[in-house]
């Protein structure tokens, strides 16, 4: 069955296939699939109707989820891998944790979340530190209310980079780019975007990453997609708290580095869905065939993976014509395509240990980082609806489908960044892992 889109209170509704012809509408000629109301910078795999998936009689020993995934100490996930990926993942989720909306209005939550993530020796100071953000952030949190209601509260952090400063087995720091929403799903101001620019040490102790300190300030912005409505206020209410997950980023991977196989858990399956659509934001997408194909492969169900292949290799190969991409993700005239898709929120459509259709909530950036400003990079806000099947002992995307754009406010008074800023953001190893 199609996976179905709820919007608040109303009644279930799927926004009509989109043909691949209405895709790479954006002006700078880089990947962009355009709904009637926006743009995400990613492409939908499959069709309306999610495949019926027929196990082969020769299947492989089904692969072992990873024990990283799905571990939760005090709101917090733990335990990461020693490795790059692993630290990666962890600056990220704790980044999205401190500005979740139980971290910045419960106080006994935030200070035992700051006791799990925090080294030793850094969570005295880490604890003063968050509740002076809180209490910072509250007026944020409000919109245009007189008073704090935590139950319509908008406090959501997308990962849209994430470059390794420095890196061995007993510590590491990493910069990341990240994108916020904060305000409230009622009253008449509608939750505001910003970007920031967060730095996160990290040292290996008690066999896990932990936070020995972070810094932050004003990220890149990316103007947002013009075409894009601010949406109003009641339309964020799927993504207050009790109806929506923040993203958990693993850092667990395969040799060749995609993800490995995923619990068999509604958990499991908004991990999966938020992989495969991060992948799809990333740039080897359209720049390394090889890539693309091993990539769909991994994390697409068998009984649709021809048509996926078809799909994504004609608007790979568009991509590539229009701006004479080379192998390296650069341009004819040298600049770079930058493209990342992060995600602000995950929830259930549907869910049975068989099945699954997750609808999440995504920032996606599209763009050329380079001389011309007119290519500069752009972000749009929609949502995916990515459908899933139980195959071969993980979750198999069937269907990744852009639904209506979901549009905060844009950043107050703050200029774009110049187009060649955003090579520092760009690069393939400047990508988040994954979930």
């Amino acid at each position: 069955m199609a996976a179905q889109i709820r919007r608040g209170n109303d009644s279930p509704s799927r926004t009509p296939g989109t043909s691949k012809a209405k895709f790479w509408g954006i002006a700078v000629g880089v990947v962009a699939a355009v709904t009637a109301a926006g743009l995400v910078v990613t492409l939908a795999t499959g069709s309306d109707s999610a495949p019926t998936h027929v196990a082969s009689p020769h299947a492989t020993t089904e692969p072992t989820p990873s024990r990283a995934r799905g571990q939760v100490t005090s709101g917090v996930p733990v335990g990461y891998p020693r490795t790059e990926a692993g630290a990666k993942a962890a600056a990220a989720n704790y980044t999205v944790i401190s500005g979740s909306s139980a971290f910045l209005i419960r106080k006994e939550a935030r200070h035992r979340a700051v006791s799990v993530m925090s080294a030793r020796r850094s969570t005295s100071t880490a604890t003063k530190e968050t509740d002076h953000e809180a209490s910072r952030a509250r007026a944020e949190l409000r919109g245009d209310k007189s008073k704090l209601d935590s139950r319509h509260v908008i406090a959501r952090t997308g990962v849209l980079s994430a470059h390794t400063l420095g890196f061995d087995i007993h510590k590491a720091t990493v910069r990341l780019w990240a994108t916020t929403v904060r305000g409230s799903a009622t009253g008449h101001a509608t939750p505001k975007a910003a970007f920031r620019s967060v730095t996160v040490s990290l040292v290996w102790e008690n066999n896990d990453w932990k936070m020995s300190g972070s810094s932050s300030s004003s990220g890149l912005v990316a103007p947002v997609d013009t075409r894009q409505a601010t949406n109003v206020t009641s339309d964020f209410a799927d993504y207050v708290p009790a109806r929506a997950s923040d993203p958990v980023l693993s850092g667990t991977e395969t040799k060749d580095g995609l993800p490995g196989a995923y619990e068999r858990s509604e958990r499991g399956a908004h991990a999966a869905a938020t992989s495969a659509v991060m992948l799809r934001g990333d740039p080897r997408f359209f720049s390394n065939e090889e890539w693309r194909n091993r990539m769909l492969t991994t994390m697409t169900a068998s009984s649709g993976l021809g048509t996926a292949k078809a799909d994504a290799d004609s608007m790979a190969q568009l991509v590539v014509e229009n701006r004479s991409l080379g192998d390296d993700g650069k341009t004819a005239d040298g600049g770079l395509l930058v493209t990342r898709t992060a995600v602000l929120g995950a929830r259930s459509v549907a869910y049975s240990d068989q099945t699954a259709s997750i609808e999440l909530w995504t920032a996606s950036v599209g763009g050329v980082a380079g001389k011309n400003e007119s290519e500069r990079p752009q972000i749009g806000f929609i949502r995916m609806t990515v459908d899933l099947l139980w195959a071969d002992g993980t979750w198999k995307a069937t269907a990744v489908t852009p639904s209506e754009p979901l549009v905060p406010s844009p950043p107050a008074a703050e200029e774009a960044a110049p187009a060649s800023s955003f090579a520092d953001v760009g690069g393939v190893s400047d990508a988040p892992s994954l979930a």
